[in-house]
């Protein structure tokens, strides 16, 4: 939780440092998010490339545990698509890429702001934060209500690495092994997600 409100903070130092008259757009060529984007993409793969616990939960797996991020896409997306029609307050496709940050909030907030604009971005930052927090805090009540695999579905990408501590610890170790691939796999979905979406979606 302390790293979420970390870059909460750095985000609104940026927003007020902005509405004070500081910007980096004049530093660079382009929007600087575009940079931020390539750079956290690098980051992203150096942290994945380089845990070898990652590659060893890799080498086992099979057609059981592939279910539990495809569950949590799917899932994701049912309850995006209930939250669309009670509301229609947006595209249907800016709900679905909102919520197909599946918790990871960094990269999400920023191919979304860069595709579309910054409020959604701003929104999904928020959104995807929240996920978090909640997976951090509710952990035991999910665990208790509705199974082990509960709070790696809540999770979502968080579940490699920063809700895995708490998976680990009330559904198990055993679990843990699930929670990073899932983690895994949903974080190197997200882009490529996000991007499918607004191609084919335009509602």
């Amino acid at each position: 939780m302390r790293g979420s409100l970390i870059i909460v903070s750095f985000f609104v130092a940026g927003l007020f440092s902005a509405l004070y008259g500081f910007s980096l757009i004049p530093l660079f060529k382009s929007d600087p998010s575009v940079y931020a984007l390539y750079i956290l993409m690098f980051l992203v793969g150096v942290g994945i490339g380089s845990d070898s616990h990652v590659w060893t939960v890799l080498k086992r797996i099979n057609f059981e545990i592939l279910l539990v991020p495809c569950c949590v896409i799917v899932g994701t997306f049912l309850g995006a698509t209930f939250y669309w029609f009670l509301t229609k307050e947006l595209l249907f496709a800016d709900t679905l890429a909102i919520g197909s940050g599946f918790g990871y909030y960094s990269l999400s907030s920023i191919i979304i702001s860069k595709i579309k604009n910054e409020t959604l971005g701003t929104m999904a930052l928020i959104s995807n934060i929240s996920r978090e927090i909640f997976t951090l805090v509710a952990t035991p009540m999910l665990v208790k209500f509705f199974g082990k695999l509960s709070p790696i579905a809540s999770g979502g990408a968080t579940s490699m690495d920063t809700t895995l501590p708490v998976i680990a610890k009330f559904s198990g170790k055993e679990y843990a092994v699930i929670s990073v691939f899932s983690g895994v796999v949903l974080t190197v979905l997200v882009p490529f997600i996000i991007t499918l979406i607004y191609r084919f979606i335009s509602f």
